[in-house]
This record gives structure tokens, C-alpha cells and sequence, in this order.
């Protein structure tokens, strides 16, 4: 029988940005799913604060080379790959001089959000999908981390629903307290259209803000889990409205096998059209 194929993609993964919460799950979770016997590929951002030497990132030069036209520019994808020897797992790592050459994650030296924070999540998330093309292979489950990922559903739901790689494809979302106050480009809807998203799929984008993307991501995935013991209140009542199968914020140090499970029950369910 051939293998579940998990594609994690988060904006944080332990050892390389500061350890938290999200950045530790999503480094031993796939570690732990992988350890199950399912076939794995993990994704995140190539912050400018990640140390390519110490951590010995070095391009894949048949996935990079491609551009994504974000707000009618050209930006080049780069595709960078480290391994973490310890758990026999690679990680892949979206670059782009314009979007991830800088020395902080979110915010400037000042606390200033930035500015194209709207466009990075943009580019880091057609970019995991791309790269997933190029690589020809279908995943089973996606399984996002972080606000930064919210976009994935929407574009796997509708902007690649025509691509057979994703045409039985199951989609999770981790519901974090990464909460940001500032509200992104008011041009957000016009950029995020790609392909087959019509109007109706971008009424949560007309106030583009932290809420809005977290519950659009809500509405084209399969399945919630909570990632953080406490979420902002508002979503977590969305998620309860939304009838969704939600997996509850785990303690236990059993967490792999009950993810594991969570991803069975996905399966068996009826997919998010």
C-alpha cells in the first residue's frame, strides 16, 4: 500500500528561528508522523535571520528559477534545503531577495509591522505550492502552521482545484495566538486572485486583518486543530460555527499519535469543496 504523504508548511519551525510554541511542534511533529511510516514534506519561510552557514541551507537549482507575478511584479523563487541529521528529516525553504532578505521576521528593528507582510504570506504560500508541483508529488494532508499559511486552503481549494496532485487533498489549519492588531494592504483581494478565486471565495478579505485571513483559512480546510491553549475569542467562536472537525489543544507528551489519528479521521471524512 503506498504511504500517506503529510506536506507541513509553517512560518516557524525549531532550530531555526527563536524556539516557541509553533516552531517546537512543527519540528517534531513531522519527525513523529514520519517515525508513523507516512512519507513527509515540510516547508517554511527563508527569513533573513536564519543563519545559512550554521544551519547549511544551500539551493535546489531544478526547483528554483521559477517567478510569481504578485500585484502584477515578477519575483524569482528560490528554493533552499536543509537537513536535521537527528530526525532524518529535510526542511525546504521558500527565498526571495525582495520579501525574505531582511533581519526580522514580522516586524523592523523599531516593532513596525511591515508593510508587505500581505504580499510575503502572498509569495511564501503559491511558492509552497509551485515547488509541490515541481516536485510532482500529491499530497494526502496539508497540514499548516501559522497566519502566514492561511492562504494555502484558499489557494489549494480553488486557485489549484484543477491539478490532480490536489484533487483528493485534505487540509488542516493550526489555530495559534499569533495574533497581529495591524490590518494588511487594503489591496490584499486584488493580489490573492489567482486562477479560479472568484469573488465569493475573498468576502472575509474585504477587512484584511489577522481575523479575517484565520477565518477564510477555516472555511477551505477539513479539519482545526488548536495549536495554542488560549485563541482569540472570536475565531474560537467562529470555529464552533463552522461545524468543523476540530482537534483540542494537546498537553500530553502522546500528542504524535493523537495527531495521527486526527489525520485518519480527516481522511474518512467528506472533503471541504
Amino acid at each position: 500500500m503506498e504511504k500517506t504523504k503529510v506536506l507541513f508548511v509553517s512560518q516557524d519551525i525549531t532550530p531555526f528561528l527563536k524556539d516557541s510554541p509553533m516552531g517546537l511542534i512543527s519540528r517534531h511533529l513531522p519527525q513523529g508522523i514520519q517515525e508513523k511510516g507516512r512519507e513527509i514534506r515540510t516547508f517554511m519561510p527563508r527569513f533573513g535571520s536564519i543563519n545559512e552557514r550554521r544551519n547549511q541551507l544551500h539551493e535546489v537549482i531544478r526547483l528554483s528559477g521559477m517567478n510569481l507575478i504578485i500585484d502584477d511584479t515578477d519575483h524569482s523563487l528560490i528554493i533552499k534545503v536543509a537537513s536535521i541529521q537527528s530526525a532524518r528529516m529535510q526542511i525546504y525553504f521558500i527565498d526571495n531577495e525582495d520579501y525574505f532578505h531582511r533581519k526580522f521576521v514580522f516586524r523592523d528593528k523599531n516593532n513596525v509591522f511591515f508593510s508587505d507582510n500581505d504580499e510575503r504570506s502572498i509569495f511564501f504560500s503559491r511558492g509552497v505550492i509551485e515547488t509541490v508541483k515541481k516536485l510532482g508529488w500529491a499530497p494526502d494532508i496539508v497540514h499548516c502552521h501559522g497566519w502566514m499559511t492561511s492562504l494555502v486552503p484558499l489557494y489549494i481549494k480553488r486557485a489549484y482545484c484543477d491539478n490532480p496532485l490536489f484533487s483528493d487533498t485534505r487540509i488542516i489549519i493550526s489555530i495559534y495566538n499569533d495574533d497581529f492588531l495591524e490590518a494588511l494592504d487594503t489591496n490584499f483581494i486584488s493580489k490573492i486572485k489567482y486562477n479560479n478565486i472568484g469573488v465569493k471565495d475573498l468576502k472575509h478579505y474585504k477587512k484584511p486583518n489577522f481575523v479575517s485571513m484565520m477565518k477564510a483559512a477555516i472555511d477551505y480546510s477539513d479539519g482545526i486543530v488548536l495549536g495554542s491553549p488560549d485563541i482569540n475569542p472570536e475565531i474560537a467562536e467562529y470555529i464552533i460555527q463552522s461545524g468543523k472537525q476540530v482537534l483540542p489543544f494537546q498537553t500530553s507528551d502522546k500528542y504524535i499519535d493523537i495527531y495521527n489519528d486526527f489525520y485518519e479521521e480527516i481522511m474518512q471524512a467528506q472533503p471541504v469543496a
